[in-house]
């Protein structure tokens, strides 16, 4: 099992304190199209009435506004800084639907067992110490018949962009998250746990460069496995 241990919390923190100011301008653009996929997937799956919605990594809360009024979120994110903006965001628009906003570790979540329909963690499975930790804690405060849902940059088994992410990983780092994170590594925790399947696997504009990607809470894990 893959520790992670290449980034660690204290220095993300560092990193998007430094980004808070600027993540919007940066990377609004660049991660649009991920962020209305994600958005989508998880409306789709909540339906037309609505569901409760756990934003994972939610930042300056960009993503916020574009979720339907009937649905009812609760956003977390390490950094306290891109939280207050993401706080500002909420009141600015007057978005009744947020019902909390609060500074929490992916990989411990102070939430109940099974008190969201979905997880949206958009950018963000690459930018925990510990991925398959945060993954546990998706599970875990999803019901029986949710979903995860990721958007985030996976790199390539091999070729040219395989060796880019390979050569620009320490930098990377450096800024907040790791470029060498195999799909593999899902479809891994995937196999481990037992309780979940992958049941979309997506390539994103731009270029590709991003994946979406759906897990299933199984409602029945051993009548799934007896399939």
């Amino acid at each position: 099992m893959e520790t992670g241990a290449d980034i660690d919390r204290q220095g993300i923190e560092r990193a998007y304190a430094r980004w808070a100011p600027i993540y919007d301008v940066v990377f609004g653009a660049v991660f649009a199209p991920g962020r209305r996929a994600a958005i989508a997937a998880a409306e789709d799956f909540c339906g037309s009435g609505g569901g409760r919605i756990l934003d994972v990594g939610v930042g300056t809360g960009i993503s916020l506004p574009a979720y339907a009024s009937a649905n009812r979120l609760v956003g977390i994110d390490l950094s306290a800084p891109m939280l207050r903006r993401a706080q500002a965001r909420v009141e600015e628009q007057g978005l009744k639907n947020i019902e909390a906003l609060a500074v929490m570790d992916a990989e411990h979540l102070a939430l109940p067992d099974e008190s969201f329909d979905v997880v949206v963690a958009q950018f963000v499975i690459t930018t925990v110490p510990h991925p398959e930790a945060a993954l546990d804690e998706f599970f875990r405060v999803i019901r029986p018949g949710g979903e995860i849902i990721l958007v985030n940059h996976i790199c390539a088994d091999a070729g040219p962009r395989y060796l880019f992410d390979k050569t620009i990983a320490p930098v990377a780092r450096w800024l907040g998250w790791r470029t060498e994170f195999p799909f593999g590594r899902l479809t891994n925790w995937a196999a481990r746990h037992g309780g979940v399947r992958v049941i979309e696997r997506r390539e994103m504009p731009p270029l590709n460069h991003f994946t979406l990607v759906r897990f299933e809470r199984l409602a029945d894990p051993i009548a799934a496995a007896a399939e």
